[in-house]
């Protein structure tokens, strides 16, 4: 189709060369909550109030010892939940064998919650490190690889991985940059260092989205979406009708970390993008490809995605950078990529309005929360952001206007019939969002936008 295409990369060129040689109407609201939003305190006040922290006695260690040479994994829990304190700490050894033997054993049964709960617990008061962590990422390959089936703890094994590598990084930000390096998400997950991770990270998400197991997304309600977000750490289990719903979650909250860890998120999202492209085109069911969509936790990287699929459908590219401008042209030059299971004459089209959907709100979002640059500067309180004009976001409500005048015509031309109401419906919202984006007017995002669904019904 032409040419070779290059994503468009709108970073300040200064900071990518040091570094580089880049919702179906719902909001995103049934991810977690951004890792990366955090509140600085003061560390020398917290370290002069954080008391001594030492290991279990040696006769505490004696019994536990005695539990698990016994194979009673249930004393083994029940004693360390008591005797782990803000002062006392497991040995690395039988923390391990918490989470190889007991958390991620195919008999944990009933005692799964427990375990988990008291992981958590250690945890949040003895944190891990880079230089003590009880997982590595071949233990989290063998995990994945398995079926829920075989390892009921997967997925509570998957949030415990994704906690450690939250509370580091964010104790990472209290400290001078050059230390970020050595934060257990850097080098867990960063796309310079560990590419290979990044790769095995989509392949599992891939698997997991398009296994037999995975059920309509329609299944996935709100409110499980909701209880899954809200979900307090510290006790509570994961709530969701299917397993692999929940690790789809987490294992994008993993690519979303992936983008913030290194110091260009901007840089890091095109290389990323790069590498989820040929996967997520061969997705093959459209409630799969909405699934992978509104799941996604970052907002820079579905924008990233999105660019690359409809500047690859395009006959005509386009050199304009990502911007409501170029959103715009993809309206009326775009096409969609994707083969449609559904005997429709309208899906693909309708699939097509529903991308622009997502492209336009996460570019909004990408504007709003300055996400092209590092986590880092966004969170420096004596930073003062003022709104920036990119180029290509200068367009006027005339050309909105007229843009849609040609896509109605264009659908009208290659399918010759008259444009079903649903989809006139999802053409007047997504107006309305470009009407509403360039007066700078807030997202329509939540209950306000599934109001507006609403009316419009």
């Amino acid at each position: 189709m032409g040419d070779p295409i290059v994503i468009s990369d709108d970073s300040d060129e200064g900071e990518c060369s040091s570094t580089c040689s880049h919702m179906a109407l719902m909001p995103m609201n049934c991810v977690l909550e951004n890792f990366y939003q955090i509140a600085f305190e003061n560390p020398e006040e917290l370290l002069r109030n954080e008391p001594k922290s030492e290991p279990i006695s040696a006769e505490r260690v004696q019994i536990i010892i005695n539990t698990i040479e016994t194979n009673f994994p249930e004393a083994t829990v029940q004693w360390l939940t008591e005797f782990v304190t803000e002062q006392f700490y497991p040995p690395r050894e039988i923390l391990s064998h918490v989470i190889r033997n007991i958390l991620l054993s195919p008999d944990v049964g009933p005692l799964l919650n427990q375990t988990f709960r008291l992981l958590i617990k250690i945890q949040e008061l003895h944190p891990a490190s880079l230089a003590c962590m009880e997982w590595d990422w071949d233990l989290l390959t063998t995990v994945l690889q398995k079926e829920v089936n075989e390892l009921p703890g997967q997925a509570l094994f998957l949030r415990y991985v994704i906690k450690t590598l939250e509370d580091d990084f964010q104790e990472g930000m209290k400290k001078p940059p050059n230390e970020m390096q050595n934060t257990i998400a850097n080098v867990m997950l960063s796309c310079d260092r560990e590419p290979h991770h990044i790769k095995d990270i989509i392949n599992w998400l891939l698997t997991t989205l398009c296994g037999s197991t995975f059920p309509l997304f329609e299944v996935f309600s709100q409110r499980d979406a909701k209880a899954i977000q809200t979900s307090d750490l510290a006790g509570n289990t994961v709530i969701s009708k299917n397993t692999n719903q929940v690790i789809v979650l987490y294992l994008q909250k993993m690519l979303g970390m992936a983008v913030e860890v290194d110091r260009t998120p901007n840089c890091t999202s095109n290389k990323i993008a790069e590498m989820l492209f040929a996967f997520v085109i061969n997705i093959p069911e459209r409630h799969q490809r909405e699934a992978f969509f509104t799941s996604m936790e970052n907002h820079l990287l579905r924008c990233k995605v999105l660019e690359l699929i409809m500047l690859h459908s395009c006959e005509k590219p386009t050199t304009l950078p990502l911007s409501f401008a170029q959103i715009l042209y993809f309206l009326n030059s775009a096409n969609s990529l994707f083969n449609q299971t559904e005997d429709l004459k309208w899906a693909r089209w309708d699939e097509l309005v529903e991308h622009l959907q997502f492209l336009l709100i996460s570019y909004q979002h990408v504007i709003h929360d300055h996400l092209r640059i590092s986590v880092r500067e966004r969170q420096d309180q004596n930073r003062i952001f003022r709104q920036q004009m990119h180029q290509g976001d200068d367009i006027t409500a005339l050309d909105i206007e007229l843009q849609f005048d040609g896509f109605f015509s264009r659908m009208r031309h290659q399918v010759r019939e008259n444009v079903p109401i649903y989809l006139q419906e999802k053409l007047f919202l997504l107006k309305l969002l470009f009407l509403r984006a360039i007066h700078g007017m807030p997202l329509l995002e939540g209950q306000q936008l599934m109001m507006t669904l609403s009316l419009l019904g």
